[in-house]
């Protein structure tokens, strides 16, 4: 039987277009340390360390945990680095905990990264692939069509996405580490932005942003014992599909209802819209707001958009199901730990640690991740009480 464990530290760096203080190494350690003064521990206390980060393309670093090991205290400690696209975060912390789950190591670091600075993202995914189609068009100009498909089937009115940057950039206004800062931000402002990749427009997509999350996991005895409220880890599950293959439904993957009805069995959710506080999803372009909600089962499918016109997911305007309350992928993408940030937000909400974007009373969360072509889903289910 599994073993509890649960998020005892949290640590983030300020997320920005350019961090250029600090190599990725400098970025990575200053999201550890932060990390290891909320869980009042030192670099001794950790058994080993599991490494996130999205593809080694993008800052042209190959291998880059191999380099890291000195940043991250772990020379003569066990070192994993995992790799699952967009959703590299997500399911880092999902290895993470097993680890612990499983009685190998008592207390994990977890960390993720990207300096997109010194990448080039939209260019590293449009390389030529054997046997794939060349794709010159970066993330956004994947999505895009699928968005449309999807408008298509729900009727959904065409200004539900500048519903969605528009909340995610006021939730992210409240939250002093992401990296847009909007307070001001207007319908008309995001409607009038220049159009990326049809219905897509500049401010209905994510920013590049520079950045590091990290956490740290430990089993039920040493997170009896943390100083700090610990996030109880209810429920994980990873699923994941081919990208392309005949019949495909890719405006609702099944890889992503399939990973939600698994993690919701283990914390015993049955209603997410009622049994949920609050969810960390990501949205990396606002049209996946509605279409999440329908993938998760918070609406019925074609209903999505419903929620979000009708402020359900708003924090600010006393939604029942606050989502992206620190501002989302929307308002940070450092993409190698976007995913990880989602999960440690969901954690400092139960943990009430979230300060200017705190859901009150927040017992349980969501952290919610996808990557690749809508095909790598990991998500957690946390709480303040523990199972």
């Amino acid at each position: 039987m599994a073993q509890l464990a649960a998020v005892v530290g949290v640590g983030q760096t300020k997320y920005k277009t350019k961090r250029k203080d600090v190599s990725i190494a400098g970025l990575v350690r200053e999201a550890a340390i932060a990390a290891l003064e909320d869980a009042d521990l030192t670099w001794d206390d950790i058994d080993a360390v599991i490494l996130g980060k999205a593809p080694d393309m993008f800052e042209g670093i190959i291998m880059p945990e191999l380099y890291l090991t000195d940043a991250l205290g772990c020379n003569g400690k066990p070192m994993l680095r995992v790799h699952t696209a967009g959703s590299v975060g997500g399911s880092t912390a999902i290895v993470a905990a097993s680890y612990v789950q499983s009685g190998v190591f008592k207390r994990i670091l977890t960390v993720s990264f990207e300096k997109q600075s010194e990448s080039n993202a939209m260019w590293a995914l449009s390389n030529p692939q054997p046997f794939s189609p060349h794709l010159n068009a970066g993330a956004g100009g994947y999505f895009a069509p699928i968005i449309r498909e999807y408008m298509r089937r729900s009727d959904a009115p065409y200004d539900a996405g500048i519903k969605v940057a528009v909340k995610d950039r006021l939730h992210g206004a409240r939250n002093p580490l992401a990296h847009l800062q909007l307070p001001n931000i207007t319908m008309k402002e995001v409607e009038d932005s220049p159009m990326l990749w049809e219905p897509l427009r500049f401010l209905e997509a994510c920013p590049s942003s520079d950045g590091a999350c990290a956490m740290i996991i430990a089993n039920e005895d040493l997170a009896t014992k943390s100083p700090r409220k610990p996030a109880w880890i209810r429920g994980t599950a990873m699923r994941s599909e081919p990208t392309m293959y005949a019949g495909r439904e890719q405006v609702n993957p099944q890889a992503g209802i399939d990973c939600a009805k698994d993690v919701y069995a283990q914390a015993g959710i049955h209603n997410p819209r009622k049994d949920l506080d609050c969810a960390e999803v990501y949205v990396p372009f606002s049209w996946y707001e509605p279409m999440w909600l329908e993938n998760l089962g918070f609406a019925d499918v074609g209903k999505g958009w419903e929620l979000t016109m009708n402020n359900a997911t708003s924090l600010i305007e006393g939604g029942d199901i606050p989502w992206n309350c620190s501002g989302g992928v929307l308002s940070s993408n450092p993409i190698g730990a976007s995913g990880m940030i989602r999960f440690a937000e969901a954690a400092q909400q139960v943990r009430g640690e979230a300060h200017g974007h705190q859901v009150e009373g927040a017992k349980t969360a969501l952290g919610h991740a996808y990557g690749g072509g809508a095909q790598f889903f990991s998500m957690w289910v946390v709480s303040a009480d523990k199972p």
